[in-house]
């Protein structure tokens, strides 16, 4: 395993772009989390926003760049021939999938912890000046406040999720644009369907099986009650989908030809 998981972080480093996608996945997060911040208002007590979910919002855009990654990943070495080198050098493919993941998932939760912390430090910067003060009810954002460090802890993992999520769907089809346009549809097209349907029982049903929706449940730090979902139960949605994800993209990987 270890040769394996040395190869993997080799060959993903050193791929065209690799650097860039993942500055692009911190300033993405951060600039559209301050934008959020910078939009909004508070004038009297109570604010009528989750603070710690509105300075994340940038999660929902980061998250492409992070299935961008993930698909590359594997489904690059496809498009160039160069996986069956590979199979050559590590002809188990479980193992050759267990490497790719271990190595995306750490990558991941580094670069992710950066662009969550730069959220974070850009809501506790703008909101103030936006009237969130204690005056009116609302504490400076810290991550020692529990349900702030929950939602911030959640969102790193959130990212990671996903990634797996991307490189099981990657695996099974191989094809880079067909693995990316199938992660987004998943992740923004159903996320979206709720809010298109009028019937309360679909919509719910629908807004539990996101895995979007499910899974940003963990941003939520008021109103929780109200949710379709507990935010820890909604990251469980979306880690069953990534398992779900790398079980098949696993199976088709050990069943066909390079």
């Amino acid at each position: 395993m270890k040769p394996a998981l040395r190869a993997e972080w080799t060959k993903l480093r050193t791929s065209g772009g690799f650097g860039w996608l993942l500055l692009a996945l911190v300033a993405l997060t951060a600039g559209v989390s301050a934008a959020a911040c910078a939009t909004v208002s508070c004038t009297a007590a109570p604010c009528a926003y989750d603070v710690p979910k509105l300075s994340l919002m940038g999660v929902q855009a980061g998250q492409a760049i992070v299935v961008i990654v993930a698909v590359a990943a594997i489904s690059g070495e496809y498009g160039s021939g160069m996986i069956r080198s590979t199979l050559v050098a590590v002809p188990r493919r479980i193992t050759l999938l267990t490497a790719k993941a271990a190595v995306l998932t750490g990558v991941t939760l580094a670069a992710g912890t950066v662009a969550v912390l730069a959220s974070i430090l850009a809501g506790r910067l703008i909101l103030p000046g936006n009237g969130f003060t204690p005056a009116h009810g609302e504490e400076l954002l810290s991550l020692a406040d529990g349900p702030t460090l929950r939602a911030a802890a959640g969102s790193v993992l959130y990212l990671a999720l996903i990634a797996l999520l991307s490189l099981g769907i990657a695996a099974a089809v191989r094809d880079s644009a067909v693995a990316v346009g199938v992660v987004l549809g998943l992740i923004y097209v159903l996320g979206a369907l709720p809010f298109m349907i009028s019937d309360p029982d679909v919509q719910l049903l629908l807004w539990r099986i996101s895995p979007m929706n499910a899974g940003l449940a963990v941003q939520a730090t008021a109103g929780l009650t109200a949710l379709p979902l507990s935010p820890w139960a909604g990251l469980g949605v979306l880690a069953g989908w990534a398992a779900v994800s790398m079980l098949a993209g696993g199976l088709l990987l050990r069943a066909r030809d390079a």
